[in-house]
């Protein structure tokens, strides 16, 4: 069984900043796994339970969601942690800040998080150098999840995802295309459906150049929000079979305040994910699954703090799921609850 240390490392890191301690967790990660200690010390050491979603194998069902490992610097880490696929990114074609800080915000009693990091990373091609050394010796399936530069104008959007693709494609076992985060502006308007139908479009003409000039075909799944209405759900998803698209990633964080009324930081602006997001995302899982029927998997993630949680999202219709902010308040136990209840 892996050493549950996180316990501890826990009441560590949240007497500090959520943004430091992050980023000192990836870069404890990042040199645990250069020391080939990472999995001695995490590995859950269960027998895989392989499964093929998207035509690719996946050694299990978990993964972790993007937006934990933002720049690429960790794959092999979470790898040893257990996860069947890693999702990084959100990547830009240039590199870019985000938003002002403080940007990233505990909600403890509720298990949950707001985060208005907006699209804070490296930009593509750094990514990609960064791959290079952290995702050696990973055996899993690798995620780059793409998006547009903050500055670029909406009409424009196109021309960032196209430059992200290309430069992914041979990199990715599949790339994401992320028009649901509440932390771009205007970012959400890209899942109207005649915006969603013109950007999806040329990035499917697109992939079908890139699968041949590389030899190989790169699935394209679309990440979507949490705070659609049912009808929008449905249209949607009948786009995304129309499109042939590859799959569909259920939810993004949410701008509801409801189930967080009166904690404190309720009332950041951002995107809130953890325990309150799980009915919503998990009834957009159901809804898609409705619509789609086995055109195409759907990944359900949000809300995930437990295996019933994981084992949830898949008896409402999810193919593979995915974990973030409940790794952050439960460690390396959450990964071995989930496989346990996945397996």
């Amino acid at each position: 069984m892996p050493i549950n240390l996180y316990p501890i490392a826990k009441q560590l890191l949240f007497r500090i900043d959520p943004e430091r301690a992050h980023h000192l967790t990836i870069e404890g990660l990042r040199r645990a796994a250069m020391l080939g200690l990472a999995k001695p010390l995490l590995a859950p050491h269960l027998a895989d339970a392989p499964v093929e979603v998207m035509g690719l194998k996946f050694p299990n069902r978990l993964g972790l969601a993007a937006g934990m490992d933002k720049a690429g610097n960790c794959v092999a880490g979470f790898g040893a942690m257990g996860f069947g696929h890693v999702e990084v990114g959100t990547v830009t074609p240039r590199p870019q800040p985000g938003n002002d800080k403080p940007r990233l915000f505990r909600l403890k009693q509720a298990g949950a998080i707001i985060n208005r990091m907006g699209f804070n990373n490296p930009g593509i091609e750094q990514m990609l150098c960064n791959l290079a050394d952290s995702a050696q010796g990973f055996r899993g399936i690798l995620g780059i999840n793409i998006g547009k530069n903050f500055d670029t104008p909406l009409d424009k959007a196109a021309d960032d995802y196209l430059i992200c693709l290309r430069r992914a494609y041979a990199r990715a076992d599949y790339i994401t295309i992320n028009f649901s985060s509440p932390n771009t502006k205007n970012l959400r308007e890209l899942q109207q459906a005649d915006a969603a139908r013109s950007l999806l479009s040329q990035l499917k003409s697109e992939q079908a150049e890139l699968a041949d000039e590389h030899g190989k075909y790169v699935p394209l799944a679309i990440k979507i929000a949490p705070d659609l209405e049912d009808e929008h759900i449905r249209e949607l998803g009948a786009l995304f079979a129309e499109l042939e698209m590859d799959a569909v990633i259920a939810t993004n964080t949410t701008i509801s305040r409801e189930a967080v009324q009166g904690l404190g930081h309720a009332d950041e602006a951002g995107g809130l994910s953890g325990r309150p997001v799980r009915e919503a995302s998990t009834h957009v899982v159901r809804i898609l699954k409705e619509t789609l029927g086995d055109a195409l998997p759907i990944i359900g993630v949000g809300g995930i703090s437990c295996g019933a949680d994981a084992r949830e999202k898949i008896d409402a219709g999810a193919a593979l799921v995915q974990v973030y902010t409940g790794l952050i308040y439960r460690g390396n136990a959450l990964v071995s609850e989930c496989l346990r209840a996945l397996a």
